[in-house]
């Protein structure tokens, strides 16, 4: 058995920012465990541009933001493992994990960061009816297909979902000649970035209909056809609304999940509204000494957002290793009225920074407040013409808000109409 000082899991742009930045915080033991044969995770399938704008102040491709990162990481010599799967961690942080050199190797750290990543909802999770044909796709998969094995999964496309990968796939399939038929969505929403519809779907004359959803697939071996109809206020299909698109492709864009299978195994808590952990201003999970940050925490909307986080969660995991955060008294945020989520959802009292904090709406809402309310003050607002379930939102709260939050005993996060 093996002691590192911090084991990073997962070698994408988390993991990757999470270790930049705990060396650079003057942490030398760091071990990085990616499952994949090379560092980057799923920016390197990610071949559009859009990426590093906050970052970089520059518009990257998703493999030249990774390299960023990795040129970082090789430059400051941090230790890295491809190729090796993480089989199990505990709430002792004792990793287990395995790879074709190495074998089994146990670990024991000081501090761990989750840098998993999300992934896909699958059709089994969706219970679309009909056959089980070949041309059913994920989205990320015929990402993948086409970016990184040079394969196209079909030419003519229905997409059921207008999640950013979906928008970005259906872009991505009309410049390899297919035709994509629709973007069909169950919700009146979109749930990707009003940039992506703009650039994916109105340049193309691609339709996205809002209110509906796929009610059969049809086809014997493949993918003939399939049967989409509008729904109602409770999302359940409407008789005599259905009409059917003859393709030989379709794919799913319905949702990401945080990759949390080790957490619950260290018995990390985790939310039911974001499937991620839930965590402190320091990015600490309920189980000591265990960070989470990225994908893996809450799905963002962009990768910048994801390095952000994850420099800071590297930063507080290497004040922890070296002694400098204390477990004391917190402050609980609750979400309400409009807010479907805020992270953090605990606030350490004897910090000293000021806060940051995410959160994501449950609809699309015009003219509204984002407001932070402390024991029933309200101490921080913003006025938005639009706020929609695809963007997340960030609140930056001064010293005076954050001194404010700090010293109260519950703190909300709201919407709050404009009078």
């Amino acid at each position: 058995m093996s002691v590192k000082n911090l084991i990073i899991i997962g070698g994408g742009p988390a993991g990757l920012a999470a270790a930049k930045s705990a060396y650079d915080a003057g942490e030398r033991d760091i071990l990085i465990l990616e499952r994949e044969d090379k560092l980057g995770g799923i920016l390197n399938q990610c071949i559009h541009n859009g990426f590093g704008l906050h970052t970089f102040k520059e518009e990257l491709t998703g493999p030249e933001y990774a390299a960023r990162y990795i040129d970082e990481v090789l430059e400051r010599k941090i230790e890295y493992k491809l190729g090796t799967t993480v089989l199990s961690i505990d709430k002792n942080k004792r990793v287990t994990c395995a790879n074709e050199q190495d074998g089994l190797l146990v670990y024991e750290a000081k501090a761990i960061i989750l840098a998993c990543g999300c992934r896909e909802r699958p059709r089994g999770a969706i219970n679309i009816a009909g056959c089980r044909a070949a041309g059913i796709f994920s989205a990320g998969t015929a990402q993948k297909l086409i970016n990184i094995d040079g394969y196209m999964p079909g030419k003519e496309v229905v997409i059921l979902g207008s999640g950013d990968i979906g928008l970005i796939m259906a872009r991505r399939m009309t410049f390899q000649g297919a035709k994509v038929k629709a973007v069909v969505e169950l919700m009146p929403y979109s749930s990707g970035l009003n940039r992506n519809i703009v650039q994916c779907l109105n340049d193309f004359d691609i339709p996205l209909m809002f209110s509906h959803t796929v009610v059969d697939i049809k086809g014997k071996g493949r993918v003939s056809s399939v049967v989409i109809a509008a729904v109602d206020d409770k999302l359940n299909p409407i008789k005599g609304t259905e009409q059917e698109i003859k393709c030989d492709t379709l794919l799913l864009s319905v949702g990401l999940l945080p990759e949390n299978e080790l957490s619950k195994m260290a018995d990390v808590a985790l939310s039911p509204i974001t499937g991620g952990a839930i965590v402190d201003d320091d990015m600490m999970t309920e189980a000591d000494g265990i960070f989470a940050c990225g994908n893996v925490l809450h799905v963002h909307d962009l990768v910048d957002f994801v390095s952000e986080e994850s420099e800071w969660a590297g930063r507080r995991a290497a004040a922890y290793i070296k002694g400098e955060k204390v477990n004391g008294e917190k402050v609980g945020i609750d979400a309400k009225d409009g807010v479907r989520y805020v992270v953090p959802q605990f606030v350490n009292k004897d910090g000293d920074e000021l806060l940051k904090l995410k959160m994501r709406v449950g609809n699309v809402y015009k003219d509204v407040k984002l407001c932070v309310v402390c024991d029933g003050e309200e101490v921080y607002a913003r006025k938005c013409r639009i706020v929609t379930p695809g963007e997340m939102e960030t609140i930056n709260l001064n010293e005076k808000q954050t001194r404010a939050l700090k010293n109260c005993k519950q703190a909300v996060v709201c919407l709050k109409a404009v009078k």
